[in-house]
Parts: structure tokens; sequence; C-alpha cells
């Protein structure tokens, strides 16, 4: 889960408005964060552009899970650097901003490494973005990385629904922050803090919002998005589950998803859902790091493997086609052949439609770095190469497993070819269908003829639902 993109923001023409180009590394919290950020700046009079070297403001909404995450950041940087020294040459201003969890990390670092630098901003402040680059205007170079007393989300200006509508019929919305499980090798609750969830009547609205807009399909987002708990109106305590069940009350919303799960919040209510709620869809990601429960424990994951399976089984008994997603590390300190082949057993039996797996790689400041017998990267990519082998196998064989099958499809998008137009089925593969079985933002049901690399191919639309858009 390490995509970059460009944040996807609407590009307006407003005459002596200056440009902002926004580059997202890493997770769906990010590029949420990036269009939030970007609806901040609209308001402050900043309009979105796709080109780089036209920016007056250039900002790099980062992420610190991957190795070298810094490093990368400071080698955009420096290419950043030339550019802003160009434009000094021909008179012009271009502000340079870095937010997002390596700017929560190394604030100060960032400022004395890199002085193209105007404003260091963290992932809990970014409702301040425009009074900081205020600051930044009158010859400040600024950093805001403590953590917010207030709600930044209270603060952050509405979407206009021209911006969420050009965003397409899908959409992110992030409704619990921060970590508080302090696996080992993890820096989320150094950049992120503690678990926080928004309140039920600020997500409610937010997903009204988006749905009037056009939006046909949330994907809720967390940390720890299973640890979501709040009060609904009548003042019950109530978790994801029942968020779930509220959202899918709203008109025009059709589809539910949530990501990023730890199993030990996986509770009864949240499974129940799975069981009886049509709106969430049947692909559920919960990563497990690892088969063995030596490195299970030496992660702090304080569950073990027999406990994730039997949570998989009672998963799939609530819901028996939902298809699963996981997360797996491999070379995690002390990790042996036989912990390495506990982690393929467990792949084995539960039989995954999808994964993303990684070498282990250190983050400074957790507790993982300072771990002894750490494993050679020769055996890490050994391992990964014998892993990713087995996963890319099953997930073969499970999307061969739709063809012949009838899938619900929202369609989101023109195809690359002419003539074609794209979707995503509900466990998340995109399908490629002919252009005229319905417009985008339509819910259609389609017969799968043929899995080829990570795609579906359709027949023909065999039941088209209203789309419900708004004009």
């Amino acid at each position: 889960m390490s995509d970059i993109s460009q944040a996807r923001l609407t590009p307006t023409t407003r005459a002596g408005s200056r440009k902002v180009f926004i580059k997202t590394y890493g997770c769906q919290m990010n590029v949420y964060d990036s269009q939030r950020m970007g609806d901040a700046l609209a308001n402050g009079g900043y309009v979105a552009t796709e080109t780089m070297e036209d920016a007056d403001l250039i900002l790099l909404n980062t992420c610190h899970i991957r190795e070298k995450a810094a490093e990368k950041i400071y080698s955009e940087l420096g290419r950043i650097r030339d550019m802003k020294a160009e434009r000094a040459l021909e008179g012009r201003d271009m502000r340079v901003a870095v937010a997002g969890c390596v700017a929560q990390a190394e604030g100060e670092e960032i400022i004395a490494r890199a002085p193209v630098v105007d404003l260091v901003i963290g992932p809990q402040t970014y409702h301040r973005l425009p009074e900081a680059l205020a600051r930044v205007d009158k010859g400040e170079r600024v950093i805001e990385t403590d953590y917010a007393v207030e709600d930044k989300f209270e603060h952050l200006p509405r979407a206009a629904k021209k911006d969420i509508r050009a965003r397409g019929v899908t959409a992110f919305l992030t409704v619990q922050e921060g970590c508080d499980k302090f696996c080992t090798f993890c820096v989320v609750p150094y950049t992120r803090g503690a678990e926080v969830s928004r309140p039920f009547a600020q997500i409610l609205d937010e997903a009204r919002q988006l749905a009037e807009a056009g939006v046909r399909e949330v994907t809720l987002l967390g940390q720890n998005v299973n640890a979501w708990h709040g009060k609904d109106p009548t003042g019950k305590s109530i978790g994801l589950g029942g968020l779930l069940f509220a959202l899918a009350e709203i008109p025009g919303l059709k589809r539910l998803r949530y990501t990023t799960s730890h199993p030990r919040d996986m509770d009864d209510a949240l499974i129940a859902a799975h069981r009886d709620l049509p709106a969430l869809m049947p692909y559920l990601h919960l990563p497990v790091q690892s088969g063995s429960d030596a490195i299970l424990k030496a992660m702090n994951r304080r569950h073990s493997a027999a406990d994730y399976l039997r949570l998989i089984d009672r998963i799939r008994t609530a819901r028996s086609d939902i298809a699963l997603s996981g997360d797996f590390i491999v070379g995690f300190p002390g990790e042996s052949e036989a912990d390495f082949e506990a982690t393929m057993q467990l792949v084995s039996d539960v039989d995954y439609a999808s994964a993303f797996s990684f070498k282990y790689s250190a983050r400074p400041g957790t507790p993982g770095a300072a771990l002894s017998d750490h494993v050679s990267e020769a055996v890490k990519s050994e391992r990964l190469a014998r892993l990713q082998a087995l996963l890319r196998r099953q997930q073969q064989a499970f999307s061969e497993s739709l063809v012949g099958q009838s899938l619900s499809v929202l369609i989101e998008k023109p195809g690359r070819r002419p003539g074609q137009i794209v979707g995503r089925s509900p466990y998340l593969q995109p399908v490629v269908m002919r252009q005229g079985v319905g417009a985008i933002g339509d819910i259609v049901t389609v017969e799968i003829a043929n899995s080829v690399a990570n795609s579906l191919i359709a027949e023909g639309a065999m039941h088209l639902e209203p789309t419900g858009m708004v004009a």
C-alpha cells in the first residue's frame, strides 16, 4: 500500500489565484488527507494544478511506513530546490511544504537539512494549513507538528459538491486515527498518535455530503478502523458495526468498505454486520503479519496464529462468500526457517484472494530496530519470493473462480481502450466492460467471461440499478 499519486483536486482557472500541486505518498488515509488539505487550500484561494513546475505551492504528503521513506522525500526536495531556484531567477516565488508522517517524525531535521522547505506540517494539524502559510508569507519557516487539542475535522471546510463529484463515485472517509497497539515494527503510534474516533454525527454528516454529490461507495479509513467507537443519537455506545448500519441508511450510498483492521478489534457486532448488511462488501483486509507465534509475540501483536484462524472461521461462517486480504512481513528479527514455514502454512490454510507482503525494514525509533538476530537481506528476499509466489497462485485461483459468475459492478471510469468502461467488483477487482452497459455511477450485474492479470473481463449487463447521481 505504498502508491504515490497526485491528489485528485479539481483544477480551476480563477484569475489571480495561486496554484498548488499536491503529491501523495502511501496509504488511502494520505489520499483522504490530501483531498482535505486541498479543500482547506481552496478555501484560502489556491487552485489545483497538475503540473509541479506551474505551482506556487508544492505540498508533499509523506508516508513513513516503508524503508528509506525519508530519503526518498529528500531526493524529491533536491529536484524541487532546483525548480524553486529557477523560479526565483524569474522573479517568482514558490512555496514548499512537507506534510504527513515523515513531517511528523522528522520535522526539525527536514527544516535543518532542506532549506528549500518553508513549512512542515503534521497529519494532526493540517487544518491549520492556511494560517501556517500566511506565516510563511511573512517570512517565517514554520513547523506545525504538535498534536492539536482541537478536533481538526471540525475546523476543515466542507468540500464543494463539484469537487467531490470530480473525484469520482467512490470516496474515502477517515473515521478513526492513531494506534494504541504498538507493534514493534510500526511507526504509526509515534507519527499518528493515540487512537481517536471521530464523532458519529460528524461522520454521518460527511457521508451524507458525499452521497448528495453522487458518491456511491465509501471506504471508511483508520489506522485501526475497527477500533472505532462512539455513541448513536440515543446515547447508546456502538462500534464500527453499528456505524456501518447507520451509514447504510443514507440514500444513494450503496456500497461500504473499511480498512485497515486489527484482529483484536474484530468484535461480534462487526462480524454480524458482514452477515446482515448487504451494503457491506464481502471483502475484508485483515492483516496477520506472520503465522509464527514466536514472531507474533516479538511483534507484540497479542494474538496467536490459532486465534487468527478461529476468527477467520467465524467470519466465513457469517459470510460464506467473503474474500480475504492480508499483510505479511518476511524476515522479522529472529525469524527462523520454521517460523517462515508457519507463515506459509497459515497462508495455505486461509487461502487469500489478495495480500500485501514485504521484507522487514527497521524503522528508526521502533522497538524492532533494537532487536538482535536480524535476518540477512538474501534470506529475506528468498523467503519473500516464495511467499509471493504462493499468494499469486491464490489470487489467480480466486479470480479464475469468478469466471462464469454474475457479479455486481460499480462503474467508475472510462477504460484504457475505446469502447471500454471499468468498474469494481465487490472484491475490489477492476472489471472491464463494453461501453453502453451503463453510465459512471451505475451498478450493473454482469457475467464474468475471463480473468486476465489483475482484472476481470465481463460480458454484457444483465441488470442495471438506477444511478441516483445528483445533477
